[in-house]
């Protein structure tokens, strides 16, 4: 992690400190979940993460299919038709 240093106003502080207490975390741990709300809930990562990321989903799941690398396009279609319907 990366320390910040940031000023509040007095009612900034208030407010966050009363709703720290309520939800039992830290002024801190509010304020990282509030920016990772405001950037749209997805922490930024760089490319080694995403890679990582991409890489652990790898075999996780089946279709049942031997030949989906062939036949991909027909299996979209399949599917875009049945969604269609």
């Amino acid at each position: 992690m990366v320390r910040t240093q940031i000023q509040l106003t007095t009612q900034q502080s208030k407010l966050l400190k009363s709703l720290a207490m309520e939800e039992g975390i830290s002024i801190a741990e509010l304020i990282r979940r509030s920016v990772d709300q405001y950037l749209g809930g997805k922490p930024i990562t760089n490319r080694e993460e995403l890679k990582r990321q991409a890489v652990s989903v790898v075999g996780k799941y089946s279709s049942g299919q031997d030949d989906i690398g062939t036949n991909h396009d027909k299996y979209l279609a399949e599917i875009y038709a049945e969604s269609a319907q």
